[in-house]
C-alpha cells in the first residue's frame, strides 16, 4: 500500500501576503506551507530595520482596516495596548484601572497611535490631507487662496475627462491646488508627470479624497470616535491607527514564529528560479540557496507573491506566448531608498493643538512638495512608536524617503554621498542645523511600488494566462502588480485559502480585492 504524501503548498515570499497565507493554511487545512524567501529577513517592505539600537519602518505602515476579518486577525497575533506608551507616560497619562500587565506578552502589543501628516510647500507647513482651515488660507495668502477657489469652481463647472492621474486630481481640487500640493510629490514618487499616469492609481488609492471629502471629514471631526477601522472615512483621511510596539516587522516576525511552531517551514535565502509545470499544474519549484546550490521542492499548490515579471519567465515545461512574456517584462516598479538620520534636535516646533513631548513636531509623515530637493517624504519614527528610538527623550530618529529606479544615478550613489545630500537638503529647507546629525544609515528597497504604466493596461491578458494554471494563486502587492495597502495584500491570501478550502476554481475573487470601488463597504466579508 502506497503511503499518502502530505500535501505541500509552496509560498513564494515572506511578506504580509505570504505569511498570512501560511498561517491561514495551518489553521484551516492539513496542507503544509513551505515559505521561500530570497532575502534574509521576513516582512518584505513591511520589515523593521534595526540600526544601532534605533528602528526604521520602510515606507511607514499604519495598521487599520475596514475589514473586520483583518482587524480580528491582527488582534489574535498582537492585541492592542492596555497600558500607556512611553510618550504617553511622559505626558502624564495614567494606567487604566483594568490594565493587568502580562510580563510575557508586554512587548507583543499594538499601540494606539494618531496619524499627523503635513505638506511642506514653499517653506511652509500645510495640513495633509488639505484642510480648508484658517491656517491653510493664512499660509497661502489672499492671492493664492482666491486663485485656488476660482480654479476649483472651474473644475466643478467644466470637469475633465479622466484619462490621467492629473485629470483625476484637477477634477477634485482644481488646477491650482493640484499644482501646489500633489503634482511635484507624485512626480517624485513615480518618476513621471501625473499627466503620463493612468487615472486607475487615483481611483484605487485616493478615490474618496476631494474638497467635498475634506469638508465632510471636517464635520466628522467635531464628533470624534476612537475607531481604528473608521469604516466611514476615506483611507487618506484616516487619523487613528494601530502600530506594533517595535514596528511592523515585529508583527511579521511573530507570525513567522507561529508558522514554524505550528509545523510550517520558513526558508530564508531561498530564491525561486524555476517553476515546473506539467498538465496545467505546478508540480515543483527549483530554488537557489544562499551558497549557490539548487534544490527542487515538489508541491501541490503554489501561492506566489513574487513579481509577475519574474514569475512568468520562471515557468518551465510549457511554451509561454511571446505576447504574455512581453507584458510581464513591461510591468515596471519604482524602487526606494530610506536615509535614516539620528538627530539631537529639529527646528520644527509643534504648531498643533496636540500635546507632544518637549514640544516636538507631532508628524508621522511630512510630504515634501518642494521642487528644489529630491527628497519625497520625511518620517519621524518617534511618533510612530516611542520604542523605535533608543534614547527617545534626547534624540529623534527620522527617515528621508527617495524614490528611484534600480540602477539609476540616485540608486548607484554611494551611502556617503546619499547621507551628505540628505542632510544638506534638510539644512537648506531650514529643518535642521548642520551639527544636528548624530548618526546615519541608508537602506535600499527594490520593487517597492508597482507602477501603473508600461504594459499595466494589458495586465488582464497576463492574469488570464496565469489563472489558467489550476494551482497557481497570485497574491499581494507584487504578485498582482497592484499598489495595495497591507490589509488588501493580506485579504488576497485569506481569499486564496478560502478557495482552496472550498474547492473554488475561479480566482476572480482574489483579484477583486481592492479593485471594486468600495470593496470592504459594499461587498460581503470573505
Amino acid at each position: 500500500m502506497v503511503e499518502k504524501r502530505e500535501k505541500i503548498a509552496i509560498i513564494i515570499g515572506a511578506g504580509p501576503a505570504g505569511l498570512t497565507a501560511a498561517y491561514e493554511l495551518l489553521g484551516r487545512t492539513g496542507i503544509k506551507p513551505i515559505v521561500l524567501e530570497a532575502d534574509d529577513c521576513v516582512g518584505g517592505i513591511s520589515r523593521t530595520v534595526l540600526y544601532n539600537g534605533n528602528r526604521m519602518d520602510i515606507g511607514g505602515h499604519r495598521f487599520f482596516s475596514k475589514s473586520d476579518r483583518v482587524t480580528r486577525w491582527w488582534n489574535d497575533i498582537m492585541p492592542a495596548q492596555t497600558a500607556p506608551a512611553r510618550d504617553e507616560i511622559l505626558l502624564g497619562a495614567e494606567r487604566p484601572g483594568n490594565a493587568a500587565a502580562d510580563p510575557e506578552r508586554e512587548d507583543r502589543v499594538m499601540l494606539r497611535r494618531r496619524r499627523v501628516s503635513r505638506i511642506f510647500f514653499n517653506r511652509r507647513f500645510f495640513d495633509y490631507p488639505i484642510a480648508l482651515s484658517f491656517s491653510t488660507f493664512r499660509s497661502l495668502g489672499l492671492g493664492l487662496t482666491a486663485g485656488a477657489f476660482f480654479s476649483y469652481l472651474r473644475a466643478q463647472i467644466m470637469p475633465r475627462t479622466e484619462r490621467s492621474l492629473e485629470d483625476f486630481y484637477v477634477n477634485r481640487f482644481g488646477k491650482r491646488l493640484y499644482s501646489m500640493f500633489f503634482e511635484t510629490y507624485t512626480e517624485k514618487v513615480w518618476g513621471r508627470h501625473p499627466s503620463q499616469l493612468g487615472a486607475d492609481w487615483g481611483s484605487q488609492r485616493v478615490k474618496g479624497l476631494s474638497v467635498a471629502g475634506v469638508l465632510k471629514n471636517a464635520v466628522r471631526r467635531l464628533f470624534p470616535r476612537v475607531d481604528v477601522a473608521q469604516k466611514g472615512v476615506e483611507t487618506s483621511l484616516i487619523e487613528n491607527f494601530l502600530y506594533p510596539k517595535y514596528g511592523p516587522g515585529q508583527l511579521w516576525q511573530c507570525v513567522a514564529s507561529e508558522v514554524v511552531a505550528r509545523g510550517g517551514e520558513l526558508r530564508l535565502g531561498n530564491r525561486v528560479v524555476r517553476v515546473n509545470v506539467e498538465g496545467g499544474r505546478v508540480v515543483a519549484v527549483d530554488v537557489e540557496l544562499s551558497d549557490g546550490s539548487q534544490q527542487r521542492i515538489q508541491c501541490d499548490y503554489l501561492l506566489s507573491t513574487m513579481p509577475l515579471a519574474q514569475l512568468v519567465p520562471a515557468l518551465r515545461g510549457i511554451e509561454v506566448p511571446e505576447t504574455i512574456m512581453d507584458i510581464a517584462r513591461g510591468l515596471p516598479f519604482r524602487d526606494f531608498i530610506t536615509v535614516g538620520l539620528l538627530l539631537d534636535n529639529i527646528k520644527i516646533k509643534n504648531e498643533t493643538k496636540l500635546r507632544t513631548f518637549a514640544n516636538r513636531p507631532p508628524d508621522t509623515w511630512i510630504y515634501v512638495q518642494e521642487r528644489d530637493v529630491r527628497m519625497g517624504r520625511i518620517q519621524i519614527f518617534n511618533n510612530w512608536s516611542p520604542y523605535m528610538v533608543a534614547d527617545y527623550e534626547n534624540t529623534l530618529f527620522i527617515g528621508l524617503e527617495y524614490f528611484c529606479n534600480e540602477g539609476d544615478g540616485l540608486w548607484r550613489m554611494s551611502d556617503e554621498a546619499l547621507l551628505s545630500m540628505a542632510a544638506d537638503e534638510l539644512v537648506n529647507m531650514g529643518i535642521i542645523a548642520p551639527s544636528a546629525v548624530l548618526d546615519s544609515v541608508c537602506v535600499r528597497m527594490k520593487k517597492a511600488y508597482p507602477a501603473y504604466f508600461g504594459t499595466y493596461n494589458r495586465l488582464s491578458e497576463l492574469r488570464g494566462f496565469i489563472d489558467s494554471f489550476e494551482n497557481i494563486y497570485c497574491l499581494g502587492r507584487n504578485g498582482q502588480h497592484r499598489y495595495n495597502n497591507m490589509d488588501h495584500s493580506m485579504l488576497t491570501a485569506m481569499v486564496a485559502v478560502d478557495n482552496i478550502v472550498c474547492g473554488v476554481a475561479d480566482k476572480g475573487n482574489i483579484w477583486s480585492v481592492n479593485a471594486e470601488g468600495d470593496y470592504h463597504e459594499e461587498k460581503k466579508e470573505p
